[in-house]
């Protein structure tokens, strides 16, 4: 249930705040990628859920953009 109020909340967004969410995600992967590499991540679950995001976010964008 979680994914599709989120996917709802994608699609009510212009390109640019889903450009900025993109980003922040982005940043987000790469500290928890940094975190799980010196052992100080306790949920490495999140790693998969923020790629998830990340690719959710990419479809929405590429959706809209046509």
């Amino acid at each position: 249930m979680k994914t599709k109020t989120y996917l709802e909340e994608l699609r009510t967004k212009s390109i640019a705040e889903l450009n900025e969410d993109l980003v922040a995600a982005k940043k987000e992967l790469f500290n928890l990628r940094f975190q799980n590499a010196t052992n100080q991540l306790d949920n490495t679950s999140r790693i998969k859920e923020v790629r998830k995001n990340i690719a959710r976010i990419q479809t929405v964008i590429s959706a809209q953009s046509k």
